[in-house]
């Protein structure tokens, strides 16, 4: 079917073609008072014949090409946000118009490089332009077009008129990243309500949880699977609606710097624990919430004296440490630890320390503070 609509156009381009351009070769050839030769119904067809004939030969090609041209632009447009779509479209349609203005003198001359191939140069020229304009200063034309903040009046019980701003400092998009979906906090914290808007999970994030989750290390295969498990919660609570963002920025290769664009486009807030990331969003001017910043502000810190029992998985910076991690992902720092390397082993809270970038606990196993306190008594 593609074949046989490909050499339907070639067709009418050869019969148009040599309605122009054959009166011109009859003259130059002599041939001109040939009326059998030179008359529209002859040139017509002998055009249309050549360019069927060329059609057996180009057709392919041409097919291949034009699908080849027409997936690449699918898979361009369907990674794309719609924003990008909608001003890449219109500033496109805009170019074409000032390109349609500009060729009205050129469609009155009898030339054919000025009545039919320069307004095609000027149309597609004009038409790339208005494109690159409309997709690389996205930014700039939703601020344009974007709501300045309704002003709203409220009456106060004194009779006076207060004025204020809504929408100014609210952005409807919450971007996720993996550390803080692995945390697990931003589920309790989307039910209580505490944020507004819409909690935005971009695919190149799910597809890190996944990579996480297929891990040959069986704890990040436990934080992959943790973070899979409070996308599904989150997306079952009614009180905060989640969506999915599609698209991905190929240009880049980290899922950080992703998400920065990301917010940039859509005017979001990043919603993470990553220490890195937050202080690269701050100098790139995009809003952060940070859960550890929010834990290290409202929640007490673990209180020296708690018992809990971990699991020792590995070998600590000093002599004789042992660490292990709460499911939160919380570092314990055990002294004496690589002794119950592997095993589950009660432990008593000796300090913790909280900062931005998380918490830090360190514990000594419980029998070793029972042996100190016996020795005290002593």
């Amino acid at each position: 079917m593609r074949k046989r609509i490909v050499t339907i156009l070639l067709v009418l381009i050869g019969a148009s073609l040599g309605a122009t351009a054959l009166p011109i070769l009859w003259q130059i050839t002599g041939l001109v008072q040939v009326h059998y030769l030179n008359n529209v119904v002859t040139d017509l067809l002998i055009g249309a014949v050549l360019f069927y004939l060329l059609s057996f030969a180009i057709t392919g090609p041409i097919v291949r090409l034009a699908d080849q041209f027409f997936k690449r632009t699918e898979n361009f447009i369907s990674k794309q946000s719609p924003v990008y779509v909608l001003f890449g479209s219109i500033s496109t349609i805009i170019g074409l118009i000032l390109a349609n203005i500009i060729s009205i003198p050129l469609y009155r001359m009898n030339f054919f490089v000025f009545n039919t191939v320069a307004p095609i140069i000027i149309m597609l020229v004009l038409g790339y332009l208005g494109f690159r304009v409309g997709t690389t200063r996205t930014e700039d034309w939703r601020k344009l077009f974007q709501s300045r903040g309704k002003k709203q009046v409220i009456e106060s019980p004194d009779d006076k008129v207060l004025e204020r701003k809504v929408d100014d400092n609210f952005h409807k998009y919450k971007i996720l990243d993996t550390s803080v979906i692995i945390d697990g906090r931003i589920y309790e914290i989307a039910k209580t309500g505490f944020l507004e808007g819409t909690l935005l999970i971009p695919n190149f994030v799910l597809h890190e949880l996944q990579l996480i989750a297929d891990s040959a290390d069986s704890l990040k295969r436990a934080k992959g699977r943790r973070g899979l498990d409070i996308l599904n919660d989150l997306q079952k609570t009614d009180a905060m609606p989640v969506e999915m963002y599609d698209g991905d920025f190929e240009d880049l290769t980290e899922v950080d710097g992703k998400l920065i664009k990301l917010a940039k486009l859509l005017d979001a807030i990043v919603v993470t624990n990553d220490f890195n990331l937050n202080k690269v969003s701050e100098f790139q001017n995009v809003p952060v919430l940070n859960i550890n910043e929010l834990a290290n502000t409202l929640k007490p810190v673990v209180i020296p004296g708690d018992g809990m029992t971990v699991t020792v998985v590995k070998s600590g910076t000093e002599r004789q440490q042992g660490v292990a991690y709460l499911d939160d992902g919380t570092m314990i720092v055990v002294e004496d630890g690589q002794f119950y390397m592997n095993k589950k082993l009660a432990v008593i809270v000796t300090s913790a320390l909280q900062t931005a970038a998380g918490r830090m606990i360190f514990a000594r196993p419980a029998h070793a503070q029972k042996g100190i306190r016996e020795k005290n008594k002593d």
